[in-house]
């Protein structure tokens, strides 16, 4: 089956605290089709014995794909030198390039999402050149990748991971369109708008209180799509109007996730996603 825009993603970052074995049927069961997932994901079964062909078997059997894996973390000059610092967190910094790629490939992801979380410039070159490796070793073993921008990065909005993709000059290369960052880094509708839809290799809805006027370093407290003030029909229709195929995933930070089952998880978020992206191509 191949996934497209009509197509609901339970992301997997924003449920780590649950085995990946354990929200599969809860996902089908509540409308997703799809699912993202992390290494971490993918590892931790690999430790427990569990192979990638029963991993990919399971995940089939319970009417499910896999979209994308999240993600790259330690690509950058910047990450490096974090990352060797004695008191370096153990964290996105220990996701570097390869071995991520390669947990993707052994379980049939479509794309790998690629971050920045360190505020450090780097310079653009070295940023161009890092990103544009990366797509050659996601070619190398059949899969995209794509940049998520995050506000609190040293890529923190539309524009600038847009330039970097471009830059890169890789046909495998595109970004991941999360809402959350897209209007806490102020992007604009029309910002999107000149963005090809083929280059739309992920999207995450999500939504907050308000709208801010100016950019933000991060809402820690996302609500369902729908709950908040996001204007999430223009982004829906506008992802549409560009062609994106992705599917649309729903990713939810908030204290209240881990403390919630997989059951009360799925259910509520399938609902809150479906019916938002319903209302913004006017089917309810």
């Amino acid at each position: 089956m191949k996934m497209g825009p009509n197509d609901l993603v339970l992301v997997g970052p924003s449920v780590w605290h649950i085995p990946l074995l354990e929200r599969l049927e809860p996902a089908a069961r509540a409308g997703f089709t799809v699912i993202s997932i992390t290494p971490g994901d993918i590892w931790t079964l690999e430790s427990q014995g569990v192979k990638a062909a029963e991993i990919v078997r399971r995940v089939a059997d319970a009417g499910l794909e896999i979209s994308d894996m999240e993600c790259i973390g330690n690509w950058l000059p910047s990450h490096r030198a974090a990352a060797s610092a004695p008191d370096a967190a153990m964290s996105l910094l220990n996701l570097e390039p390869e071995p991520v790629l390669d947990a993707a490939a052994r379980v049939g992801a479509k794309t790998v999402a690629v971050v920045d979380m360190i505020a450090d410039p780097n310079p653009r070159d070295a940023v161009v050149e890092a990103f544009a490796n990366i797509c050659d070793l996601a070619a190398q073993r059949g899969l995209k990748a794509q940049i998520e921008w995050l506000p609190f990065g040293s890529i923190p909005d539309l524009p600038t991971a847009w330039a970097i993709v471009q830059a890169s000059g890789k046909a495998n290369a595109g970004l991941t369109v999360d809402s959350g960052h897209f209007f806490n880094s102020c992007a604009t509708l029309d910002q999107l708008a000149a963005i090809p839809g083929s280059r739309v290799h992920a999207v995450q809805i999500n939504d907050a209180p308000t709208m801010p006027r100016t950019p933000i370093v991060e809402r820690r407290e996302r609500m369902l799509p729908g709950e908040g003030g996001f204007d999430l029909m223009g982004f829906i229709q506008t992802l549409d109007r560009i062609g994106s195929t992705a599917p649309i995933g729903v990713e939810i930070f908030n204290m209240q996730v881990p403390t919630q089952d997989i059951e009360t998880i799925a259910q509520t978020w399938a609902a809150a996603g479906r019916k938002t992206i319903d209302q913004a191509r006017r089917k309810i």
